[in-house]
């Protein structure tokens, strides 16, 4: 499906394209900071939308054949931390440094604001519960909001004991990191109620946070997390054997002084929607897959010309997209205008199939 080469654009870098994906038609201005694919499909395209420092959000179409149509996009007054998409693919919902929400809405392609905070909002994610449904924001103001989108105050405020750095849902659960390293578990079921709060199992500064679900009964049962030190740690929320939960050293590099190691931050983390298995990316300029149940790496890519900032999968688990672009973790020092931030797409089922090896 996304074979040959036809949709590359030559670029001036070697390895701006370093694994000769399909590079995304019209990509952001700015770093990318989230990308998420529709829930939904029709037999013949897909839609994925990304968010970026350029304040704007942007909608593709990717057909069959691989193809990236540039369909849309919505600004708001400050850069783009987050997005999401409604359940039925028609809504997406945009977080911004602006201290709002918006609600787009793709039929009309008007977005009008759904939510307020008193500092930028960090995440934002679509609730669909079996009796009501909201959107959940996180903000700075070390607040968690819940909304119904037709009503302009939240249904519900919980007070956070730090600024909200990354968050994620699969309902019935919800899950917080916080500035101070501590991670807040929500139940979402009746009306969100904190389940438990535990320390970071990681020593340093959490970046990105992916529920996963147990394969048997297909409902969440924990959570990857990444931090800026190249760790993940995989964590159980009911673990059955201690040992169940573990870290895992990542965007890592031997460095040029002797048994060094260069450390890079952990971005983004995304789960396969068929096998378990996961993506992670990060400020080395790389991407890894990874079989969390076998304890065993995947593959990892080739080296990019930039860091890797936001990562996703289709529905299908048969494409992962994956932007690049500068991550400022090397200060403006490290910032090179030249550098344009790009988006890929890779056909990736096959790679992501889990291991063999048991753990």
């Amino acid at each position: 499906m996304f074979g040959g080469t036809s949709a590359f654009s030559t670029t001036a870098s070697t390895n701006a394209n370093a694994m000769k994906d399909v590079e995304v038609q019209s990509p952001p201005d700015d770093s990318v900071s989230c990308i998420k694919f529709s829930p939904t499909s029709t037999g013949t395209s897909s839609f994925f939308i990304a968010g970026s420092w350029d304040n704007n959000v942007r909608c593709w179409e990717v057909t069959h054949q691989g193809q990236t149509i540039p369909k849309a996009q919505q600004t708001h007054t400050g850069p783009v931390l987050d997005c999401d998409w409604s359940d039925d693919g028609t809504k997406v919902f945009t977080a911004s440094v602006d201290k709002t929400v918006k609600m787009w809405d793709l039929n009309s392609n008007q977005a009008v604001q759904v939510a307020q905070h008193d500092a930028p909002i960090k995440t934002v994610h679509w609730i669909k519960a079996p009796n009501y449904s909201c959107i959940m924001t996180g903000g700075w103001d070390k607040l968690l909001k819940f909304w119904d989108t037709r009503s302009p105050t939240p249904m519900d405020t919980i007070q956070l004991p730090e600024r909200c750095y990354c968050a994620d849902v699969r309902y019935p659960m919800a899950v917080v990191g916080t500035a101070g390293r501590e991670l807040i578990i929500y139940q979402l079921e009746n009306r969100p109620q904190e389940f438990s709060r535990i320390e970071s199992p990681l020593k340093f500064q959490h970046r990105c946070i992916s529920i996963f679900l147990d394969k048997k009964i297909n409902s969440p049962t924990g959570f990857a997390l990444g931090s800026i030190e190249g760790r993940v740690a995989i964590h159980y929320v009911n673990p059955t054997n201690p040992k169940d939960n573990f870290t895992f050293k990542c965007h890592r590099s031997n460095g040029a002084t002797n048994g060094m190691q260069d450390i890079y931050a952990v971005n983004d983390i995304s789960f396969h929607p068929v096998h378990g298995t996961l993506a992670t990316v990060g400020s080395d300029c790389k991407f890894s897959f990874w079989d969390k149940d076998a304890r065993t790496k995947l593959k990892t890519s080739e080296l990019f010309d930039q860091p890797i900032t936001a990562c996703n999968f289709n529905s299908q688990g048969t494409v992962f997209a994956y932007a690049t672009s500068y991550d400022w973790s090397k200060g403006h020092e490290g910032f090179d205008p030249q550098k344009k931030p790009h988006i890929f797409l890779r056909s990736c089922f096959d790679e992501l199939k889990p291991s063999m090896k048991k753990s």
